[in-house]
């Protein structure tokens, strides 16, 4: 993790909060939330991940999104863990803008998450098409170092009254 490895040890699993002005488009500026959040690779990690989210997005997002969003992010730290090398940190970063939540779960594994349709017999392979249809859009970025960004997008504004 790049630009959480200066907030202090990872035992301490830190918390970065920030705060800014974006302006995503001339007309108007929002308020943006960014807070990010970094976890060893243990079992416990995921109950975390998702614990560090539902208090990051409480009272910030609709109810009946709140859900969605945990699963969500349940799927995405649960491919983190099992596609991190043993003694590898993950990460974390939940973004709000006044219209969007997105999620992004940072880890340092080699592959490109794929949909595929699991059998009946399979005890895993679903996570990603729980988070296709829950999330209103999902995909993978690169980042800097090695590894990747697979993150979820909400739309949150309509359900706001915005």
């Amino acid at each position: 993790m790049t630009d959480t490895a200066e907030q202090g040890t990872f035992s301490q699993c830190p918390v970065r909060m920030t705060t800014s002005l974006a302006t995503p488009a001339p007309i108007r500026t929002e308020l943006t939330l960014r807070v990010e959040r970094v976890f060893r690779r243990s079992r416990r990690a995921v109950p975390q991940a998702r614990g560090f989210v539902r208090e990051t997005v409480a009272g910030r997002v609709p109810d009946h999104r709140s859900m969605d969003i945990l699963v969500c992010t349940s799927e995405l730290a649960t491919n983190a863990l099992q596609h991190t090398s043993a003694g590898r940190m993950f990460s974390v970063r939940v973004v709000i803008t006044r219209d969007t939540l997105r999620i992004e779960v940072h880890d340092t594994g080699d592959g490109q998450p794929q949909l595929r349709e699991a059998t009946e017999d399979d005890d895993r392979g679903r996570g990603l098409l729980l988070v296709a249809a829950l999330a209103d859009d999902w995909g993978t970025s690169r980042r800097d170092g090695p590894g990747k960004s697979v993150w979820a997008a909400f739309q949150i504004a309509e359900a706001r009254g915005h």
